[in-house]
């Protein structure tokens, strides 16, 4: 993927190897280390290293401030809006375990809220991507300079409009006049109160922790239906016409963490005997995203394991062109690795690991 120049004398990511640059990426995106593994198809060990390669190399001090340069230089460029000076992606917090909450809210697609099953009325886009970035840091107060650079990024109103969208909100949201506002404030800032509601994003979080759990306990079929559960839970492009700089970049990561859960539930429908599955996930992913080169790379490897050496290689054929006419770039090491392999009739493995 192309890369722009940064305002600084810190080298950009043209110094790196693709393989760095694939990690950059990933951890752009907001992917642990035991995800990108997962994504990249390699150890999470060599995952570490080439971490610390990347941060040598460029100069930098900390993932955080990987995050950062991989947004900077263009590695993840989620629109064309103002760009964040901090890391944006946050950890989700889990509502407190007690009854289910009244108040849900789905940031997995067009942000919708719903009270007791009734589909709630948001306001206009700012409104709602103010609401949106609460329900990202759910549990953790946001002062209103945060709110600002998340929601406006370099374009800030010139009047105080976070307390009037926070009373909208609290308005939109209410429990009917009960004591307790869904959106607290307090000396540190804003944030949604824990436990009163429900937000996808929060339950992914949650159940990709269990696919971690699944896989280490070498439980397939769990594994396989924890990915299900995730991907159910996804309604279309997440955060969908949202502005601001932190709806931009959440809007990527968001989107390739479901493209990280539907390669590893392939692996696992694979291990299973269930290949029939795996291609029909995989050639779908594929047409989604056609410029996603590990997830071309997992389809021809399958198609290859299921005697389907044609197919596999017209799958390589449409990924290159579509690297060559949207990108003018040429296939990378893991798409011809993967082209190598059918040509030389090599056979994959079960978990559909490197050649």
């Amino acid at each position: 993927m192309p890369t722009t120049v940064t305002s600084d004398d810190r080298p950009t990511a043209t110094a790196l190897r693709q393989q760095e640059r694939e990690v950059l990426s990933a951890v752009g995106c907001g992917l642990g280390d035991e995800e990108i593994a997962a994504a990249l198809a390699v150890p999470e060990d060599t995952v570490a290293e080439h971490l610390a390669r990347i941060l040598a190399k460029l100069g930098l001090r900390d993932r955080a401030a990987a995050i950062v340069h991989a947004f900077d230089c263009g590695l993840v460029a989620p629109g064309q809006g103002p760009r964040p000076a901090r890391p944006a992606s946050r950890t989700v917090a889990v509502p407190v375990a007690g009854a289910t909450p009244a108040l849900r809210v789905s940031l997995l697609g067009p942000l919708r809220a719903w009270r007791d099953g009734h589909v709630l009325d948001l306001g206009h886009q700012r409104q709602q991507t103010v609401l949106a970035v609460l329900a990202l840091g759910l549990g953790r107060p946001l002062t209103r300079r945060e709110l600002l650079d998340d929601v406006w990024g370099l374009e800030q109103p010139a009047a105080n409009v976070v307390p009037v969208y926070v009373y909208r909100l609290r308005k939109a949201l209410g429990d009917g006049g009960g004591p307790a506002p869904v959106i607290e404030h307090g000396p540190r800032g804003y944030r949604l109160a824990p436990g009163a509601v429900d937000v996808d994003v929060a339950r992914v979080e949650e159940l990709v922790a269990g696919i971690g759990e699944a896989e280490r306990a070498d439980d397939p079929a769990e594994a396989v239906r924890l990915c299900s559960r995730v991907l159910e839970l996804f309604r279309g492009e997440p955060l969908a016409g949202l502005p601001g700089p932190l709806a931009e970049l959440e809007r990527l990561r968001l989107t390739e963490r479901r493209i990280a859960v539907v390669r590893r539930k392939a692996r696992w429908q694979l291990r299973l005997g269930r290949d029939t599955e795996a291609i029909a996930e995989l050639f779908a992913l594929s047409a989604e995203h056609p410029l996603n080169e590990p997830s071309a790379a997992m389809l021809m490897r399958a198609l290859q394991r299921d005697g389907r050496q044609a197919e596999a290689l017209a799958v390589f054929e449409r990924a290159r062109r579509s690297l060559s006419d949207d990108l003018g770039v040429a296939p990378s090491r893991v798409l011809r690795r993967a082209h190598q392999m059918i040509l030389r009739g090599d056979e994959a493995g079960p978990d559909l690991g490197p050649a």
